[in-house]
């Protein structure tokens, strides 16, 4: 049975629990639980942190603490009864701890370690805490360590600041808001102080922090090491000032064996003492630690001869010193004991003992020995600060080894009261005796005793030095060998007082022999009594002491008999007299010397004092006698201070008249004296007497009579000294006063008590006068009134002992009325004044309401003149806020609702005033003081205070400044943050202050200035004053911890919420004056509705509803509205603010609203708009502040930027978001895109002369300044991103522009400007990019992306595996989907990111552009990706059953067109799909396509031959004829003819006999441009090459007749008929059949592409699908084998010369992984090799994720060289050399086509590459000057018609239909060359092509012409290239595995050698040229030239020759 808890109500988790049980609670250990009931050992209740879960646990897993319950039952709340502290410690640990692991992960590693040491410690003294085994101070103590480090800790990791007094958190609800504030700053100055590791312990409060705080030096000697002496020892420390050359402490004893060790066994470890009351000053004197060492032992340390062996000696050994200063700075640091090691030194001449340490310190080595390295006394050193019982508080185990106290000789800095004291240090100077008749000189020993008067040895009263027991007599060391010893042994005489007087002391002198019998013989003594005759004691000097003979025989029995002798000079004067028979005859030749120092609490050497003490002995001498007490020094003053005071007050009660003036300045002077640091303990002696000893009861009226006198004198006397120290002394003066009358009406019975009264009553007004008094001219008279202000307020508690509260108060009010009330009496003296003011309001009379009703208003009354004039506001502060602090302490009195009143009254406007001042200086601290008094003000105040404010008033004008000023302040102080931002609680109070002032004045705002008086500007500050309020970061509460928003809800409650009510209260009050706050406040207010409190929002959003309606009734519409909205919103989202449930709830609110209105068709628009606008604001924020990428960046911008143009037509923010995204674009090097940007902005602009404003970061202007600006910019840009034709226009524009102003200047430039850009489009390169097609399917996506598609440009050389790695990596959650189908709704409606990606081709616009002969490649090749809209992307399906003998027969393609919504390049780079398009192309079609775009090649072709007259290389030609010829006669086209010539298909396909028709006349087409080709190719064939020709006749003869039967008429074609004449005159084709199968999508681009870049078609009939798909690679795999006739086909189709760019083609070539021999094969002779492998999966187009052994395809082409990097062998000599013959690779060519095929012998070739076969191809050379010379090729053509799909010849085709592109059939082996174009004959005129023609060290050496053009080779002969091949094993007749792929931005590049996925190094010849490519990017271009030296005349030349052969 559940039963509820009665005790058992809270505990702490001990062991953690899993909750495995049902409703079982999950428990961490050190979690706490709040325990509801209880069942059989389980507990049910919640746990502290997640209060709203109950659940149940065992009840042996929780330790129960004691707890107080309030509230009992269901709500019921705990406190845990414990130290308020441990509570603070367990709820700081909690919260630190998860910010300490944060800091690890941060990588803050130091705070992370420093804060983990710190936490153990506060856990270590919590732990010390609740044991309870403390004392009190203990207790203190650690609860001082636990704050410092919390403080410290909340500090370092930005925490709030926790206020304190005397170690507990203060209430803030206890104290004053004054009170706080000096808390805050008292708790900030100890965390600096423990953080900046200054010593805590210095004194705190009031007057007692002036007294110096005492050093004392711990010193323990640890061992001295030596092993010479062997004797014991005595060392004896003392600490030397070197500077005045003297001792200055005790000295401390160490008595050490022959060992050693300690001679006393229990001194081990504890040889250790403490030098104290070492003062500040002292610590900064040359101080040295010295160390002397005393052996006692023989005579002579190693002559065992010199003295019996029974005699022991003190004689001296060495000394070591240690400079304080030098280790200071390390003790003070550490705070604990150092160890420092001492070398010994010893003297070198005994006689210079006594300054040993001196010259050791001095380094005068000569005088001393160094030690061996055994020597050395080991101490340890430690610093101590503070006064003796706090030292031993702090170090009790310090204490507890036997400590040694050494003191200071003579007193301290502070003498104690208590300190009793009575020592006499007496100091063994030096001697002089007599030889003797001696040889050598004595060995003289001292002997002391201390005698009293009756002869009596005193017992135990000398001491050597501390640390050792007294004895009773002294022994001198030994100087060995000297008549003149100087000892300076230091030796303290501790005589009991009563013992003094009457006691002297003996010095008895020996001489040691050292011989055999070794006596000790006496012959001398002296003597020296301690006190003189006159009662003074030995004064501190140096004394000569007269030296008395004797012998051993003499007897001291009776010492009356030399104590009647003279002792000394001075008492040798003093009795001269002296009868010669005595037994002792002083030896007028010998002397001895001793210095004395008294240290006594008792005894004095003053004789004055004495004089005072015993005065009536001498009654005639009193005058002069308390005239001389002024110049007794004040510590024989404090001694005998009850003494002196005695008889001072006997004296004046002797005779009042003569002496009271004399007594009263001598009680002055000793009261004075106690003012003094060093005295001012004796304060505490001072007050003792006077309440227990003082018995003056007549000495009021005296001392009353004298304080008046001086008073009334001071407004005469010129000297005011004495009347300025009177003044000061008015405290203990008052305190004998008020004490003496007490006595004497005690005694009387209160006689005399009306006398007593009016006296004080004169004395007050004698007091009034000096105040009264005009001091300005008079410095004197100045300082006395400020002598008399200070002492002033420290009389009143003695007046309130003999008079009540309210006369006391009437007294000082008076007194202070009776100060001047200006402010200009001088600062100085102002200062004063306060000061007296702030005493009076600390003391105790004002605690009393009684006296504060009289006082207060005078004391405001001076505080409001300062305030006014601004002076002294610290001290103002301060008197305020203890008023304050004064005022809450007494709040549940009655009156003080009154003096609130008065305070109101007073100071209330003044102190805005004030503050409005200082905020306007930025004084922080004076602000805060203010702040804080102004808030404790206004926090006292209740409705009947604020009522009376504001019915003061007299006019609507003085309540309107009040409000503004009140507001001002209010807003100041949120947005100035007077108080730091850790002051959390200061910070929370000033809300809650402020919100409950603006709640009682809102009421008049709303009385007075509504309806007819309403005043804007009142009511605008308010409006602002609240949304300030409500956006203070302080009371943002979702950023804190939750256990802290608990606890300031509960305290406080949500005071944003409060603020809002009252906010949305007011507004509803304005009524009609709404209009005047519209657009004006809809900023401040949206910043409101973004405050994430949902109330709040609620509270505020419909007043939006409410400004539209206003607006909309007063204007028609709400436009403003409307602009206003949208513009704050924008600014306040990408600040932060907002979120998505904002959005939801705005367009709620507001719909719902909205829809009840008759404009509810506008304002949903509205609605709809703003809320379509926060969500692309919220995307753009999350882009920009979150670590996105560029593109993500750049399309949340564009997003943003159109919804600005296109939907809420706000061009303002339309531009700034254009400069935004201008901003992004060159961040990103996007020049043509930030080009494009710009140019939005410029397109808004007109030529025109408007002035605009300035406006970002464009100057005041005019329009035609800044649209002339923008189009440089753009310009510029352009030229930056090598568009260089969209900057043309510009410049034209720019130019018309300059024209038209005659700024000829500006007009040449920019013509130059447009020329430059055309010289750049014909000369530099240019990369062609790629694109692709993205799909953002999911709902994860932002909102600008999701399910949408874009197509992206690509960046260069990025090829679809990069661009797709590049999406995933800004994706980084998105899924790449595997397949180019459309999503489904289920993958558009889920919660997560699919990626579809798949590269598309270009349609380009410029068609016609493209089919002009003339254009140059490079412009066309710009217009083929440029301002493109449409893309495509085909797909290759078969329809119906394959034909297994002929695939092509149902090969369809389905062909995707994307239209986007924008042409790239534009504004980015990428944009949305507006529309897409499906078709499907028939297979009859698609071949049609083929063939015309073939024809149209290789007329483009021939016609460059025919009619430029081209001599030398025609490679080219015969490779493209070859290829053509060959593939057909080998079963190109016949496959074409089965497939659509069959009587089958045209049965089954009437309609398409039209199609047939035209793909027959195609046939015939291209039958007569071969004629043409094969006549051109005769003409110009080289003589050794006519073999190859003949074989092509002969081939071309053969395809004739295959294509008779279908074609009849065919042969009567003649070979050189013009192509023109032909019905389809520019169309020539060529074809090479390929299987379907063979077929597979890739991209153009993409790295299975290994073909490059180029978009020429690259088969003769390749089909479309595998066009547009891209261009796609078929690697053959195939071993050696194959008839090497097929081989030669295939090697010279692959390989045409690099040279020419326009005859370089995407080669590639795909070999089925499902190829059959049938279905492949192409011709009857020839059969497909079955191990076919696709060198692509059937999902490459359309996949974004292709395999990874793809992936570096395009790097491996990157790596292939130019034609430059071949070796040497392969470059292109002299065409023909010295001996006729033709070059290597032209006979091997030669060879293959009319010999034998054989593998070539090519000396590169190794043995292993014996199946490869090396085939090259040249030019033929001409001499120079036999034809023109031919020009290379510049660019490529394009077709004018649709690119040319798969054909059954080609397995490869351009992606356009214009690549020059050169396939071989993968499975026969039959290849076609397709449409190289090697030029035009409608170019136009020729010109050097490249920047970098080839120079002359590219041509053999062996070459004397220079030939007129560059020839170009193939070699395929390189060993290395075989090697590279080897992974990919192919066979031989195989087409090639890859070719090179071109550079996009410049005309497309030759294929390379073939098989050449890498080349190897290989040596070059032409090394300065391997060395300019190795600078660029890729070696993939190729370049053409006019021959070296030509000169624009001569291109000009040619060119117009070339145009007119052509005509």
């Amino acid at each position: 049975m559940w039963t509820p808890t009665e005790e058992e109500k809270y505990g702490v988790v001990i062991c953690s629990f899993r909750g495995s049980v049902p409703q079982g609670l999950v428990l961490e250990i050190g979690e706490t639980v709040q325990i509801l009931e209880k069942c059989e050992g389980w507990y049910r209740g919640v746990s502290t942190k997640k209060p709203s879960v109950k659940g149940i646990f065992p009840a042996n897993y929780i330790h129960l603490k004691k707890a107080i319950v309030s509230n009992r039952g269901q709500y019921e709340t705990v406190v845990p009864l414990e130290d308020s502290i441990v509570t603070e410690v367990t709820a700081t640990l909690q919260e630190w701890a998860s910010l300490w692991k944060q800091l690890y992960v941060k990588h803050k590693v130091d705070l992370f370690y420093k804060l983990r040491h710190v936490m153990n410690e506060l856990i270590d003294l919590r732990r010390q805490l609740l044991s309870g085994h403390l004392t009190q101070d203990q207790v203190r103590e650690v609860k001082r360590h636990i704050t410092v480090r919390l403080d410290w800790g909340n500090e370092h990791l930005g925490l709030d600041l926790v206020p304190r007094k005397d170690f507990e958190v203060v209430d803030s609800d206890q104290i004053s808001v004054s009170d706080l504030y000096k808390m805050h700053l008292s708790s900030r100055q100890s965390v600096q102080q423990s953080t900046s590791q200054v010593d805590t312990m210095r004194p705190r409060h009031g007057e007692a922090c002036r007294i110096p705080v005492p050093h004392h030096f711990f010193l323990s000697l640890k061992s001295f090491t030596y092993n010479t002496i062997g004797e014991d020892t005595d060392v004896f420390f003392s600490l030397y000032d070197m500077r005045e050359g003297k001792q200055i402490s005790e000295r401390f004893l160490v008595r050490l064996n022959k060992n050693g060790g300690p001679r006393n066994p229990e001194k081990i470890e504890r040889m250790c003492a403490l030098f104290t009351d070492l003062s500040s000053k002292d610590m900064k004197r040359d101080l040295y630690i010295v160390a002397h060492v005393i052996r006692i032992g023989r005579m002579l340390l190693n002559d065992s001869k010199k003295g019996p062996a029974h005699l022991h000696y003190r004689r001296p050994y060495g000394c070591a010193v240690l400079s304080v200063l030098d280790v200071l700075q390390s003790l003070t640091e550490l705070k604990e004991e150092k160890d420092f090691v001492l070398k010994v030194y010893t003297c070198n001449n005994e006689s210079e003992w006594s300054q040993i340490h001196e010259n050791i310190i001095r380094k005068s080595s000569a005088k001393y020995s160094a030690p061996s390295a055994s020597h050395g006394l080991i101490i340890s050193l430690q610093l101590l600060r503070g006064d003796m019982e706090h030292i031993r508080r702090e170090n009790p185990m310090i204490f507890s080894r036997g400590l040694a106290i050494t003191r200071k000789l003579g007193f301290p800095d502070v003498i104690m009261p208590g300190d009793i004291r009575n020592d006499l240090y007496l100091t063994l100077e030096k001697g002089d005796f007599e030889r003797g008749g001696k040889s050598v000189q004595k060995n003289i020993e001292v002997t002391m005793y201390v005698l009293y008067a009756d002869g009596e040895i005193l017992k135990d009263c000398i001491s050597l030095g501390s640390g050792e027991p007294n004895r009773s007599s002294y022994h001198s060391f030994v100087l060995y060998h000297s008549n003149s010893p100087r000892w300076g042994e230091i030796i303290k005489l501790p005589i009991p007082i009563d013992r003094f007087r009457g006691s002297h002391l003996r010095f008895e002198f020996r001489h040691c022999s050292t011989k055999d019998k070794g006596e000790k013989k006496l012959f001398g003594f002296a003597f020296s009594p301690l006190m003189r005759d006159d009662g003074t004691t030995l004064s501190d000097d140096i004394h000569e002491l007269y030296v008395y003979k004797c012998d051993e025989n003499s007897t001291f029995n009776n010492h009356a008999l030399y104590l009647g002798l003279p002792c000394c000079k001075e008492d040798y004067n003093g009795c001269p007299n002296i009868p010669s028979s005595l037994i002792f005859q002083r030896s007028t030749k010998e002397s001895f010397f001793i210095s004395t120092q008294l240290s006594s609490t008792k005894l004095t050497q003053n004789v004055d004092l004495l004089a005072l003490l015993k005065w009536k002995a001498f009654p005639d001498r009193i005058m002069d006698i308390l005239g001389r007490l002024r110049h007794v020094s004040g510590e024989e003053i404090v001694k005998f201070l009850q003494d002196i005071l005695d008889t001072l007050f006997v004296i004046l009660d002797d005779n009042t008249e003569k002496y009271g003036l004399l007594v009263f300045q001598s009680l002055v002077f000793i009261i004075n004296l106690l003012r003094d640091i060093k005295y001012f303990h004796f304060r505490p002696v001072m007050d003792t007497y006077i309440q227990k000893h003082f018995a003056g009861a007549l000495a009021y009226k005296e001392l009353i009579r004298c304080l008046k006198w001086y008073m009334d004198c001071s407004a005469e006397l010129i000297r005011q000294d004495h009347i300025q120290e009177a003044m000061r002394a008015l405290e203990y003066l008052f305190k004998f006063i008020v004490q003496s009358r007490i006595l004497y009406s005690r005694a009387t019975c209160g006689m005399e008590e009306e006398q007593f009264r009016s006296s004080i009553q004169e004395l007050f007004q004698s007091i009034r006068f000096v105040l009264s008094l005009d001091s300005r001219n008079s410095e004197t008279l100045l300082f006395t009134q400020a002598a008399l202000l200070n002492s002033f307020p420290t009389i009143f508690d003695e007046l309130l002992q003999m008079f009540t509260v309210q006369e006391v108060a009437e007294f000082v009010r008076g007194t202070l009325g009776s100060m001047p009330s200006t402010v200009h009496i001088g600062q100085s003296m102002d200062v004063v004044k306060l000061q007296s003011i702030a005493r009076t309001v600390d003391s105790r009379l004002f605690s009393f309401s009684e006296s504060r009703r009289i006082l207060l208003p005078v004391v405001l009354h001076h505080i409001h003149l300062h305030l006014r004039q601004q002076k002294e506001l610290l001290i103002c502060s301060g008197i305020l806020g203890s008023i304050f602090s004064i005022v809450k302490t007494s709040s549940l009195e009655a009156d003080v609702m009154e003096e609130v009143e008065m305070m109101v009254e007073s100071l209330l406007d003044v102190l805005l005033q004030t503050l409005l001042t200082i905020m306007s200086k930025s004084h922080a601290q004076e602000a805060g003081e203010y702040v804080s008094c102004l808030l404790s003000l206004l926090r006292q105040m209740c409705d009947t205070h604020y009522q009376h404010l504001l019915d003061n008033f007299q006019s609507k004008d003085e309540l309107k400044e009040f409000l503004l000023k009140i507001f001002c302040v209010f807003r100041n102080l949120m947005k100035m943050s007077v108080f730091p931002r850790d002051w959390m609680v200061m910070r929370l109070l000033t809300s809650n202050i402020i919100v409950t002032t603006v709640q009682y004045l809102s009421s008049a705002l709303h009385k007075n200035f509504t309806e007819t008086d309403f005043d804007f500007k009142v009511w605008n500050s308010y409006f602002s004053l609240a949304v300030l309020f409500i956006n203070q970061p302080s009371l943002q509460l979702e950023i804190i911890t939750s256990a802290k928003r608990k606890k300031i809800l509960d305290k406080y409650g949500d005071m944003r919420v409060m603020m809002a009510y009252e906010l949305f209260s007011m507004w509803q009050n304005l009524g009609e004056h709404k209009i005047h706050f519209i657009p004006g406040m809809i900023g401040p207010f949206l910043g409101v509705t973004l405050v994430p409190q949902p109330e709040v929002r609620n509270i505020m959003i419909p007043i939006f509803h409410d400004m539209m309606d206003w607006e909309q009734r007063k204007n028609g519409n709400f436009k403003q509205v409307e602009a206003e909205l949208i513009d704050k919103l924008d600014s306040m989202v990408s600040e932060g603010k907002g979120d998505e449930s904002y959005r939801e709830l705005f367009g709620l609110l507001l719909l719902e609203k909205v829809e009840q209105e008759t404009w509810r068709e506008t304002g949903i628009s509205f609605v709809t708009s703003v809320t379509r606008l926060m969500e692309r604001l919220l995307d753009y924020r999350d882009c920009m502040k979150g670590e996105e990428t560029e593109n993500k960046k750049i399309g949340c911008t564009v997003n943003l930027m159109n919804f600005y143009k296109s939907e809420i037509n706000k061009e303002e923010m339309y531009i700034r978001y254009i400069h935004k995204l201008c901003d992004m674009h060159l961040q990103a090097e996007n020049y043509t895109e930030a080009a494009f940007t710009l140019l939005l902005y410029c397109e808004l602009l007109q030529w025109e002369e408007r002035p605009l404003r300035e406006f970002l970061h464009y100057p005041s202007q005019t329009e035609w300044q800044r649209k002339e600006g923008l189009c440089r910019k753009i310009i510029h840009y352009f030229n930056k991103g090598k568009s260089w034709e969209f900057g043309i226009p510009l410049c034209r524009e720019l130019a018309c522009q300059y024209e038209s102003l005659y700024d000829y200047q500006s007009l040449s430039w920019i013509r130059k400007m447009e020329a430059s850009y055309y010289d750049n489009i014909m000369e530099q390169q240019r990369l062609e990019p790629e694109f692709f097609r993205v799909g953002f399917y999911g709902r994860k996506f932002p909102f600008f992306l999701r399910n949408k598609e874009y197509v992206c440009r690509g960046h260069d050389y990025e090829r679809l595996e990069a661009f797709q790695q590049r999406m995933l990596s800004e994706f980084p959650q998105a899924v790449a989907m595997q397949h180019p189908n459309h999503p489904d709704d289920a993958i558009l409606q889920c919660d997560a990111q699919y990626l579809q990606i798949y590269a598309v081709t270009p349609i380009p616009d410029y068609v016609d552009v493209l089919q002009m002969d003339r254009v140059p490649d490079r412009v066309k090749s710009f217009y083929r990706v440029n301002n493109v809209r449409k893309f495509r992307y085909d797909r290759p399906f078969h329809k119906g059953p394959k034909d297994k003998e002929n695939e092509f027969k149902s090969l369809w393609i389905e062909r995707t067109t994307l239209t986007l919504t924008h042409s790239l390049p534009g504004i980015s780079r990428w944009f949305e799909v507006e529309r897409r398009e499906l078709v499907e192309v028939s297979p009859l079609e698609n071949a049609i396509q083929v063939v015309e775009n073939k024809n149209q090649e290789l007329r483009a072709l021939i016609s460059q031959y025919q009619h430029k007259q081209v001599h030398g290389n025609i490679n080219l030609l015969s490779m493209c004829l070859n290829g053509v010829i060959d593939a057909a006669v080998n079963g190109g086209i016949a496959r074409y003819q089965e497939a659509f010539f069959d009587k089958d298909y045209i049965t089954k396909h009437p309609a398409d006999a039209e199609k047939i028709t035209q793909l027959k006349e195609l046939m015939q087409e291209q039958v007569h441009v071969l004629g043409v080709g094969l006549a051109v190719h005769e003409k110009f064939v080289h003589p050794e090459m006519r073999p190859l020709h003949k074989k092509l006749i002969d081939q071309f003869q053969m395809m004739r007749a295959s294509l008779y039967h279908e074609f009849p008429g065919l042969d009567k074609l003649s070979p050189a008929c013009s192509g023109t004449s032909t019905p389809r005159g520019n169309v020539l084709a060529s074809h090479s059949p390929m299987s379907p199968e063979n077929i597979k999508m890739t991209h153009r681009h993409s790295p299975m592409n290994l073909m490059g870049t180029g978009r020429h078609s690259s088969s003769s009939l390749s089909s479309h699908a595998s066009s547009e798909a891209g261009n796609v690679v078929m690697l053959g795999d195939s071993s050696m084998g194959e008839a090497t006739e097929d081989l030669y086909h295939h090697m010279q189709l692959a390989y045409p010369n690099p040279r020419y760019q326009g005859s370089v083609t995407n080669v590639s070539v795909l070999s089925s992984s499902q190829a059959s021999p049938s279905s492949s094969s192409l011709s009857s002779t020839h059969s497909a090799p079955s191990q076919m492998i696709t060198s692509a999966p059937s999902s490459a187009r359309g996949s974004p994720s292709l395999p990874d052994k793809y992936r570096h395809a395009r790097e491996m082409m990157l790596l292939l060289p130019t034609h430059r990097d071949r070796p040497s062998s392969a470059m292109y000599p002299a065409a023909i050399l010295e001996n006729g013959q033709l070059p290597n690779f032209q006979r091997a060519l030669f060879q293959q086509v009319v010999g034998a095929c054989k593998p070539c012998s090519d000396p590169n070739l190794s043995v292993a590459e014996k199946g490869h076969y090396s085939l090259h191809f040249d030019a033929f050379h001409h001499p120079l000057g036999d034809t023109p010379p031919a020009l290379p090729a510049r660019t490529l053509r394009k077709s004018p018609l649709h690119p040319i799909p798969a054909s059954p010849t080609s397995p490869q085709s351009g992606l356009d239909g214009s690549n020059s592109t050169l396939s071989g059939s993968a499975s026969s082996g039959v290849s076609s060359l397709s449409e190289s174009n090697f030029g035009h004959s409608s170019e136009a005129p020729p010109r050097t092509d490249t920047m970098d023609s080839m120079p002359s060290q590219a041509w053999n050496a062996d070459e004397d012409l220079e030939p007129p053009y560059l020839p170009v080779h193939y070699s395929l002969s390189e060993s290395a290239v075989l090697d590279s091949v080897k992974a990919q094993p192919c066979r031989s007749h195989s087409a090639p595995g890859c070719v090179i792929p071109q550079d996009p931005m410049d005309p497309p590049a030759l294929p390379p050698k073939p098989y050449h996925p890498r080349l190897p190094a290989v040596e070059h010849d032409e090394g300065v040229l391997l060395r300019e490519e190795a600078e660029r990017p890729r070696g993939l271009h190729r370049k053409a030239s006019l021959p070296p030296g030509s000169t624009k005349e001569e291109q000009a030349r040619m060119a117009w020759e070339h145009g007119r052969g052509e005509q």
